[in-house]
């Protein structure tokens, strides 16, 4: 099975600003675009450097917001009071499906990232997604949604209600069903624009991403497409950063020909895929 001839893909690089050398690594990809979008941490603390990187990229970047309540620390001391250091997501999964999350605070939290995204690139996010895919847990939904319909022009917001492709089948579940399905019925009904299908999750350990892209890519829909990924040439340095080999794996097939041929041969070409869809739609 292949995708369609004439395929359009989004391929979207997140983390930005949260390990050094990302931001350089997309700058590159999308110069020969391998990348259609990135997604920033501005609540990192190497965000304001990434930044600076970022702002050099090609117009044909998309750039959004990677809304964070799951690594580091929070921008606001509100936030910072119940939460010295933001949860991990299994935290946030109980608390978020028992409606007891801060919510007023996170709130708060989120108007921060986004002017932190804003402050430094005179710009508001093209599209907001989550790290870890917070933006997709109940409440937190919510004041994301409610939070962009004031704003003048709406931005995206990535969909995590459709997940497919190879392995991983618990992880593709477990983002669908702890918000995902349900932010998919909010986007249609309020017509915000986004992507139908995404692709890229795996558990980061596979040494054959090649393989694993190549699957993708024959998963993906003619349109409305977004494979997510997380790059960096140079990973390895932060001694925190868990997935620095797979990292440096998805730099490597990326910025190589191997992935040209890859794309040419599943008949598809990177670029957007945020659209509003209607409830039958998707």
């Amino acid at each position: 099975m292949t995708a369609a001839a004439g395929s359009v893909l989004a391929v979207c690089a997140d983390d930005v600003g949260l390990v050094d050398g990302i931001a350089d690594t997309v700058v590159a990809l999308a110069a020969t675009n391998r990348l259609s979008a990135a997604s920033c941490l501005a609540s990192a603390p190497g965000w304001q450097r990434s930044a600076r990187v970022v702002a050099r990229a090609p117009p044909s970047l998309e750039l959004g917001l990677h809304f964070n309540l799951s690594e580091g620390a929070p921008l606001i001391a509100e936030l910072r009071r119940r939460w010295p250091t933001l949860p991990g997501p299994a935290l946030l999964l109980a608390p978020a499906a028992l409606r007891a999350l801060p919510l007023a605070a996170i709130g708060a939290e989120s108007r921060a990232q986004v002017d932190a995204f804003g402050n430094a690139l005179g710009r508001a996010p093209a599209f907001i997604d989550g790290h870890q895919h917070v933006h997709a847990l109940p409440g937190i939904r919510e004041l994301v949604l409610d939070g962009v319909a004031t704003w003048p022009a709406r931005p995206a917001i990535r969909n995590t209600g459709r997940v497919r492709g190879p392995g991983a089948p618990l992880k593709r579940r477990v983002i669908e069903a702890s918000g995902g399905r349900a932010l998919q019925r909010s986007l249609r009904a309020r017509g915000l624009a986004h992507n139908s299908v995404l692709l890229g999750a795996y558990d980061f350990a596979s040494t054959d991403y090649r393989g694993l892209v190549q699957r993708w890519l024959a998963a993906a829909p003619p349109a409305g497409g977004l494979l997510f990924c997380h790059p960096c040439a140079g990973a390895g340095a932060d001694t925190n950063d868990t997935i620095a080999a797979a990292r440096r794996r998805e730099a490597d097939y990326l910025g190589s020909a191997a992935f040209a041929e890859d794309l040419a041969a599943a008949g598809v070409t990177v670029g957007r895929a945020w659209a509003a869809q209607s409830s039958s739609g998707d």
